[in-house]
């Protein structure tokens, strides 16, 4: 890589998490680490619903992984909730191999993407060009 591709912008993300059957968290974040030229640093809540404005202004992105939603249903809404008032971009990563994702999921997010690293690090980066 050469020096001027480098983005030095530290995306703040948070990243849904909660009943993780799966490891589509781990196996998500592994894809983020894969990406050494993408800065990021994910914001942590313990109750995403009493955190306010002081915390949510600081994020850059909300991900949604969408395999994670049927056990998490009140943490996705919650966050989307957030991802509205505060106008903070959605990035919906769809189950891992499958194209389909909860439509209350498609409709609130500014970009789906699946689980390829470079095309998730580029739909967090133009999230914002998208909604």
């Amino acid at each position: 890589m050469f020096e001027d591709e480098r983005d030095d912008k530290i995306y703040n993300l948070i990243i849904s998490n909660g009943i993780d059957k799966n490891n589509e968290y781990g196996q998500f974040s592994e894809k983020l680490f894969s990406k050494v030229e993408f800065l990021w640093k994910e914001l942590i809540s313990g109750d995403y619903s009493l955190a306010g404005e002081s915390f949510y202004s600081k994020v850059d992105r909300i991900i949604l992984l969408a395999g994670l939603y049927n056990d998490n249903k009140e943490l996705f809404e919650t966050l989307i909730d957030a991802g509205k008032k505060y106008d903070i971009p959605i990035v919906l990563v769809r189950p891992l191999g499958l194209e389909e994702v909860p439509e209350i999921l498609e409709k609130n997010a500014a970009t789906i993407v699946g689980w390829n690293a470079n095309c998730i690090i580029d739909s967090v980066k133009d999230a914002t060009e998208l909604m």
